[in-house]
């Protein structure tokens, strides 16, 4: 096998935690990959499901980049998530993360994705070109339990749905797109 071909990161068994007032979180248990030089990890799940706090603890743990696309979003449009949504709507706020996410050109990175960039497929396919999509996959009761004000979180969701509706709907499109589940 030539250079080329040998991953510049081989990661086995990766376990993560990190502390919190309510004690410690495992975040990653038994995560393994393979990344060659220049790709980034893509991290997709629901809002609160941990994206950006692991994020920051893989690119420390793995001397990586670390981008979180919301923050991204927010300064491209200078405006706030909550305000973007309440400015353009849902649909019009799908529209530019999945625009924003499409064009973000990064190497040697970890990404923290928005909750909603799985229904963006522009967006999706660009992760993916770019290198391993990991969805943080956590039930339904987990999310509910660590989300506070959903608007105030940036989280889109159609009139009249709740937690459950969105949860049941994102779900199939997160599995769809990940190269790696991580329970």
């Amino acid at each position: 096998m030539n250079e080329q071909n040998n991953p510049i990161l081989e990661v086995k068994n990766l376990r993560v935690s990190y502390h919190t007032y309510a004690g410690e979180v495992k975040a990653v248990r038994g995560v393994q990959f393979s990344l060659e030089k220049g790709q980034a990890l893509a991290i997709v799940g629901e809002s609160g499901c941990g994206k950006s706090t692991v994020g920051v603890v893989l690119a420390k743990s793995l001397g990586m980049d670390f981008v979180d696309s919301d923050l991204v979003i927010q300064s491209t449009m200078g405006a706030t998530l909550a305000q973007l949504i309440e400015q353009h709507g849902d649909d019009g706020f799908r529209d530019i993360e999945n625009r924003v996410n499409a064009s973000i050109d990064v190497q040697n990175s970890i990404i923290a994705t928005g909750g909603s960039v799985v229904y963006g497929a522009e967006a999706m396919a660009h992760l993916r070109s770019i290198g391993t999509v990991v969805y943080l996959r956590l039930t339904c009761e987990n999310i509910t339990e660590r989300l506070g004000d959903l608007h105030a979180r940036g989280v889109t969701i159609k009139p009249g749905w709740t937690l459950r509706d969105l949860y049941n709907e994102r779900c199939p499109l997160y599995e769809q797109y990940a190269d790696i589940v991580q329970d």
